[in-house]
């Protein structure tokens, strides 16, 4: 048995599943946002231009603006992670850590999760010196000496970035080229203080209570270790749908198929956001997607039981 019913479980609080909130509490549906936090991979983001009607916001300041908004509209919150879904009759049942939920419709809003370097010490030392985002955490390491690991845009610019505020950045790319936009590459070239290590995997965090140093090994078989305070990987996102299957059918990166209005292969089932196979994924590209999701599920249920609207016309 099921500890609660609602109209729509919302898994992941990002800016997709948050707008997807907004507008079913809007629609009179009652709703659960499910997440482990709030605002997704937007709340490592510390500086966001690119928002419409804001210059520049703070990722966690964003999200937590929409949480808010969300809450006014009577959406309900359950910070927990989501473990499974199944088919339960004509709806559904999520199960988290320890409850089962049963929801009439479910959106689908997790985003992706950082990649992982899979190396003795990360899970040991990680919030103790090793993190996956520099804008959250750079200015914690102001003048002392780190390492960044990755060779993409996000790993290029966080060494930039770090570079402004520490004494050293070592840069540990397993390529002898890197694969982000030139105008950041001829940036972190320039760069003074920062040591560009190719052809290097690192193998090894190392340090007690807190990060203290880092191993890698190159190519040809020489092995190092550098004393680093923190050790930022930036190593791209892994969209961690396992189980989802086999109910819901992912591509061969693990993305949630949809349809145009976000349907899944499973009717009463929706996705929206980073997850989804969409093409681009940026905040206020989610938002939409999230939107759209919303509504698709008011339509979903409005088959059965006609729900009814956030309006109502103007009297004349």
């Amino acid at each position: 048995m099921a500890d609660t019913k609602y109209d729509v479980v919302i898994v992941g609080a990002g800016p997709a599943g948050l707008t997807a909130a907004i507008y079913t509490t809007r629609r009179s549906m009652k709703t659960l946002v499910i997440s482990k936090d709030v605002g997704g991979q937007m709340a490592l983001t510390d500086d966001i231009e690119n928002y419409p009607g804001f210059e520049s916001i703070g990722g966690m300041e964003l999200g937590q603006k929409m949480q808010e908004q969300a809450a006014k509209t009577k959406t309900e919150f359950l910070f927990s992670e989501v473990t499974d879904l199944q088919k339960d009759g004509d709806g559904f049942v999520v199960k988290t850590v320890d409850k089962k939920i049963s929801a009439r419709a479910v959106i689908l809003a997790f985003g992706l999760t950082p990649r992982n370097l899979d190396v003795p010490g990360e899970a040991e030392l990680t919030g103790k010196g090793v993190t996956y985002c520099a804008t959250c955490d750079g200015p914690l390491y102001k003048d002392k000496n780190v390492a960044v690991v990755g060779g993409g845009n996000s790993a290029l610019d966080a060494a930039e970035y770090m570079s402004r505020i520490c004494k050293q950045v070592y840069l540990i790319h397993r390529r002898d080229t890197f694969r982000g936009e030139q105008v950041l590459v001829d940036q972190v070239k320039a760069a003074k203080n920062i040591e560009i290590i190719y052809n290097a995997n690192t193998t090894a965090i190392k340090g007690k209570d807190r990060v203290e140093g880092l191993s890698y090994e190159t190519l040809d078989g020489k092995k190092e270790d550098i004393e680093v305070d923190g050790v930022f990987i930036e190593i791209g996102h892994v969209a961690k749908t396992d189980w989802l299957q086999p109910l819901i059918e992912v591509t061969d990166r693990h993305e949630i198929k949809i349809t145009k209005d976000c349907q899944t292969n499973v009717p009463g089932v929706f996705a929206a956001g980073d997850i989804s196979d969409i093409t681009y994924k940026q905040a206020v590209i989610s938002a939409g997607e999230g939107s759209k999701a919303g509504l698709q599920a008011y339509r979903y249920l409005q088959g059965s039981e006609g729900l009814g609207p956030d309006w109502t016309p103007k009297k004349k």
